[in-house]
């Protein structure tokens, strides 16, 4: 099925208004949400700038759209408190949920039980493993790793060194990323040596891995980081620690290409501190889980194919994926307004 949805023009507002969630999106009871189907919605964590736009994204959405939520709980990269969290929205009388799972095999048992009480999930950003989701609102991962792949091989000239800053790879994101970049260079770029950095997406074990293969590899002349909302301030703070802060055309500059699309990537690439990266689209990822969710439980269906807003829908073995676009962002394009990072208020 085909549909249309306006783009949603509202900015991100400060981070520091993520406490009030609870009270500004449970609109149970409000005139705005008479009758309305009630949605549960967990976000992910708090402590990435790429995530922190997107709640504020779903924070402006759900009021704009005066959808009747509960209170929004952040599940802090714990599937524990994200299967306790979900718990609770079941028995508060959720007709549907958001969530955007960040260990993909772990939460199985919970789709299953949702599934089971005919509560449809929409899961952001990340693919489960297993277990029925209603729809995925994602963007393709593994190109993300073969955009990044193909930047660097061209910059770098088919030659050299990269160390690659991995999600966790329990995560179906981290996994494709990597698996794409690596089939990626060694299939177009042989003459480059690829070190795998396994982080977990945490900023602090990506700087302590990267500091070590720095002092192994002082030839170091690529970086690829798979997230930059976690990854780009500890990394770049490492390279100014170590001299190796260069603007992009000096000798000695590494090249580095991110993921994500945020503001502060975007101050990089303007300064020739990175040169690029993959915006995933932090205000289509909620404008579009609130759309799935308000349609699932009001009993709509989709089918695979494209759709009116630029992405495709894809079949999967356990539900659909809505396959949004996501742009590869250098110093070309990076103040093209039509990229979220830049309506963004830091």
């Amino acid at each position: 099925m085909k549909f249309r949805s306006s783009r949603l023009a509202a900015t991100a507002a400060a981070v520091a208004v993520l406490a009030g969630f609870a009270t500004a999106c449970n609109r149970d009871g409000g005139s705005a949400a008479s009758g309305k189907p009630t949605i549960g919605i967990d976000l992910p964590r708090a402590d990435s700038d790429f995530w922190n736009s997107y709640a504020q994204y779903i924070k402006r959405g759900a009021d704009a759209e005066g959808l009747k939520t509960l209170p929004i709980s952040n599940s802090q990269n714990d599937v524990t408190k994200l299967v306790a969290n979900v718990k609770v929205f079941q028995n508060t009388g959720a007709k549907a949920v958001v969530m955007a799972p960040q260990d993909t095999g772990a939460i199985a048992s919970t789709l299953d039980r949702l599934a089971a009480e005919k509560i449809p999930v929409v899961s952001v950003d990340t693919r489960p493993d297993k277990g029925d989701v209603y729809m995925v609102v994602r963007a393709d991962n593994k190109a993300y790793g073969t955009k990044a792949c193909e930047f660097l091989g061209e910059q770098l000239g088919g030659r050299g060194k990269v160390a690659e800053l991995q999600g966790a790879l329990s995560s179906i994101n981290g996994r494709d990323r990597s698996e794409a970049f690596a089939a990626c260079m060694k299939q177009k770029y042989p003459g480059i040596k690829v070190i795998e950095l396994a982080t977990d997406w945490k900023g602090d074990v990506a700087s302590a891995k990267l500091q070590s293969t720095l002092a192994a590899n002082p030839d170091l002349n690529g970086i690829y980081m798979q997230a930059g909302g976690v990854f780009l301030q500890p990394t770049l703070a490492l390279l100014q620690q170590k001299g190796l802060l260069k603007p992009a055309g000096q000798p000695g500059h590494i090249t580095v290409i991110s993921n994500d699309g945020i503001p502060q990537e975007f101050d990089a690439i303007r300064k020739g501190q990175i040169d690029a990266t993959v915006s995933q689209p932090a205000d289509l990822y909620a404008k579009y889980a609130l759309y799935y969710a308000k349609a699932a439980a009001e009993g709509k269906t989709f089918e695979p194919g494209p759709t009116d807003h630029g992405s495709t829908i894809v079949a999967l073995p356990n539900g659909l994926e809505d396959q949004l676009p996501a742009p590869l962002v250098t110093k070309e394009n990076v103040d093209d307004k039509a990229l979220w990072g830049n309506s963004v208020s830091e």
